[in-house]
């Protein structure tokens, strides 16, 4: 497995740790200089895809960037994701249809399809350095109706979206994004990458499911990071509240299973 995780280990348990309303500070921040990985949901005008397959698709693409094998070390891809990974690991997400789609398919990311719903997330790059097939794509106007997808897939882990706190479907894929690779990371620093290896080679499945109030309560870390993970295998997505949500809320709880 790729070694581009392994930042996130050093920083995950610190970040829950942080007090609730604690967001990084950014003001003396370059916009030109911050560094993303793009994530394109394919919305077609008269077929948009299920909410949740969507969703799956981007937890999916999000990860599968990190663990393709251009991001091993002395890879093309290795360098530009351990810089990502060692600082902020934002995402924006942005929607194309038709030839803007067809558009992005040749820079450098990887697309998942689930259930007929594809995104493709990218290599990260500086705001300043994205190619104008990206940078023309909107940010706005990704959200998809609410669907009933029935209950998780028991052969995989499950992304818990808090019941709490609505989000876009554009900022979901983000957060989805960034559980299944906080799973991937922790896995790893348990010696436990013969499971990441077989999850990558089954095409990295999840299932994305709005966890009922009773659901969060039990799964939530609180400031016990460790034991959620050793009892429940849950790894928490806290959020900066650059958008959508308040500073330090919980937007998501993957559980490995």
């Amino acid at each position: 497995m790729p070694d581009v995780l392994d930042p996130l280990l050093t920083r995950y348990a610190s970040w829950l740790a942080m007090p609730t309303e604690a967001t990084a500070d950014t003001s003396d921040e370059d916009p030109d200089e911050v560094v993303l990985m793009p994530m394109v949901l394919r919305i077609e005008r008269g077929t948009p895809p299920g909410r949740t397959a969507l969703l799956e698709a981007a937890a999916s693409a999000a990860l599968a960037v990190c663990l393709d094998e251009r991001a091993e070390p002395g890879g093309e891809w290795h360098e530009q994701l351990h810089r990502w990974t060692s600082g902020r690991i934002r995402k924006v997400s942005r929607r194309a249809r038709g030839a803007h789609w067809a558009a992005v398919q040749d820079l450098p990311g990887r697309t998942v399809e689930v259930d007929g719903a594809e995104v493709r997330a990218f290599l990260p790059s500086r705001v300043a350095d994205m190619p104008k097939e990206l940078t023309r794509l909107q940010i706005s106007g990704s959200e998809l109706d609410a669907d009933e997808p029935g209950p998780p897939r028991p052969d995989a882990p499950v992304l818990w979206l808090n019941p709490h706190v609505p989000m876009s479907a554009g900022k979901s894929a983000a957060q989805v994004g960034h559980a299944t690779m906080f799973l991937a990371a922790l896995l790893h620093g348990e010696g436990r990458a013969d499971e990441v290896a077989r999850w990558s080679a089954a095409g990295l499945p999840c299932s994305v499911r709005t966890a009922d109030p009773a659901t969060w309560a039990r799964l939530l870390p609180g400031d016990d990071a460790e034991t959620a993970w050793r009892r429940d295998g849950v790894a928490a997505v806290r959020d900066a509240g650059f958008t959508e949500v308040d500073p330090g809320t919980v937007t998501v709880l993957g559980q490995w299973r």
